[in-house]
């Protein structure tokens, strides 16, 4: 709407339009949305996350309906960073949207390498680190769950490229300020969370796991109140701007997490019940900026009122 400044700048000259992203994993490269709506109004695509060589992925089933959200073992398939790079970015890039690549390894190297070669294509304009990934020199301890690892990642990262970082925490981490603060000392330029949360679901006919990996991630509107009491912990210590998701369905469901502190916000399973739904969470929140007076998001970042004591 007219007049309101609804900009947010994450990190130097990593301005979004819009606080409201769209999260990997549900909006494939972008591209597979281009037809059903205008990605370049979005405040930014966070693009499939990328691997050094292509990825097949978990053997179905992988996904799972749940009374309220989506259980996810898709397993990171992904076409690898240099196919991305020479088939999708150009053309995401004539198509004006933002974007964020996010990326994965098993090891530092791995990561370290796919933020080199990002790093020199035009058109990405920052890098969300996935480090809910197992390291496969250390027995397959999760990145996420260790800060000392997380701290490598992040500082490998960071020396393979000059764009804004953004790492993505896991919310079963030990010790979440931990994990903050040593990906914070590495260099990392955001945070953002929740990823899924860990979940199954049993076919009782059969007595067997529904998904062929047994567990997988549980997204959607069961999980909102969690995310949302995690990214109001996060915010209130992290250095660094936060940017909140899990189960954003409404406009209003993103305005609790900017109020809870978050600076801007992603839109996951969303994605797949309503593929423009996105564009209704922007219209929403300005909606509301317009109701309430609010003439700029930055006013409502952090702006919860605590009960009296």
């Amino acid at each position: 709407m007219e007049g309101l400044n609804t900009t947010v700048q994450i990190a130097g000259g990593f301005v979004l339009k819009n606080p409201v992203m769209v999260a990997s994993g549900t909006f494939g490269y972008g591209l597979e949305f281009a037809g059903l709506m205008d990605i370049s109004l979005l405040g930014a695509v966070v693009v499939k996350g990328l691997s050094l060589r292509p990825r097949e992925g978990n053997p179905p089933p992988r996904i799972i309906e749940t009374p309220a959200g989506l259980i996810n073992a898709i397993g990171l398939q992904n076409i690898g960073v240099e196919r991305f790079l020479k088939d999708k970015l150009p053309e995401i890039k004539r198509l004006g949207a933002t974007v964020v690549a996010n990326i994965f390894g098993e090891s530092i190297d791995e990561y370290s390498e796919v933020a080199r070669l990002l790093s020199g294509a035009e058109g990405v304009s920052a890098i969300e680190i996935n480090i809910s990934c197992p390291n496969v020199k250390k027995g397959g301890l999760r990145f996420g769950q260790d800060p000392a690892s997380a701290r490598e990642v992040v500082e490998a990262v960071r020396k393979s490229t000059e764009l804004p970082i953004i790492t993505k925490l896991s919310p079963d981490a030990p010790d979440l300020k931990a994990m903050v603060e040593a990906v914070e000392s590495a260099g990392t330029d955001a945070i953002s969370l929740i990823n899924t949360i860990p979940a199954m679901a049993i076919d009782v006919e059969r007595r067997r796991p529904v998904l062929s990996t047994m567990t997988g991630g549980l997204s959607g509107p069961a999980i909102k109140p969690i995310a949302l009491r995690l990214v109001w912990q996060v915010a209130g210590f992290a250095k660094v701007p936060v940017i909140g998701m899990g189960g954003i369905m409404t406009g209003r469901d993103a305005l609790e997490f900017i109020i809870a502190g978050a600076c801007a916000i992603q839109v996951g399973t969303l994605n797949l019940v309503e593929p423009d739904g996105a564009l209704r969470v922007i219209r929403e929140m300005e909606a509301y900026m317009h109701k309430k007076g609010i003439r700029s998001i930055g006013e409502l970042t952090g702006s919860l009122v605590l009960p009296e004591r």
